[in-house]
């Protein structure tokens, strides 16, 4: 009889928005609020199922390119902010927030460095939000720190790999979910989901429910996961 697999961590990419507000006939922000919701909905049925990690793609480094997303800072900014208070009042989730920061608004780098400095000490769940995030550009800023720790006159093999890229520590997701209907990964975590299980769902992300989560973790335990051919 196999064994059930264990869950450390989960991530889901976020695809489905648009579409979903095209179905309803209602503006796009309304969309991105409760794709924004969604996210603590899920977070608190994780926390329930004693998962402690949860990362979520939620926007591209190529998003950021369109013109339309600048416009859409403007829009989601009270929203976004409004769900960072709402974690760091509730004392359960900690945030982190990997991609580039260089090039987003001086006000939203703010918002996202004081939510992960007060949320640092939350134990139940890690919330890392993949945020203006691309895997060529993680790759980049992964051989620049392998170079600064190599010129420190670290021994080349002394160098932990995983630790140059984003998640750290942070245990590889178990689980992968896209949800919106399309199979691709999208420059999301190259280097992390080399034995990851993936899901995808043709569910729009604002309409993915815990119902539909149960029903993935539930086929991901009964899984024989092979790590190798």
């Amino acid at each position: 009889m196999n064994s059930i697999n264990s869950i450390n961590h989960l991530s889901i990419i976020l695809d489905g928005n648009k579409r979903w507000a095209k179905n309803k006939k209602i503006p796009i922000i309304r969309a991105y609020s409760a794709g924004i919701h969604n996210v603590l909905n899920i977070s608190k049925e994780l926390i329930k199922r004693k998962i402690k990690y949860f990362s979520v793609f939620t926007l591209s480094t190529e998003n950021l390119k369109r013109s339309s997303v600048h416009f859409l800072f403007e829009s989601i900014f009270v929203q976004f902010s409004n769900f960072l208070e709402k974690i760091i009042n509730e004392k359960a989730i900690k945030i982190k927030v990997i991609g580039e920061r260089n090039n987003l608004p001086v006000k939203l780098i703010k918002l996202i460095t004081e939510a992960e400095n007060k949320t640092q000490n939350h134990k139940k769940l890690t919330l890392i939000l993949a945020f203006n995030y691309g895997f060529k550009n993680e790759v980049i800023a992964a051989f620049k720190k392998g170079y600064d720790e190599v010129e420190s006159k670290k021994n080349l093999q002394d160098i932990n790999i995983k630790n140059l890229f984003y998640l750290g520590e942070i245990p590889d997701p178990d689980i992968l979910i896209r949800t919106g209907g399309f199979k691709r990964l999208s420059n999301y975590m190259m280097y992390n989901l080399c034995y990851t299980e993936l899901f995808f769902t043709k569910t729009l992300w604002p309409e993915f429910d815990k119902n539909e989560l149960k029903n993935i973790i539930t086929e991901f335990q009964n899984i024989k996961r092979n790590y190798g051919l």
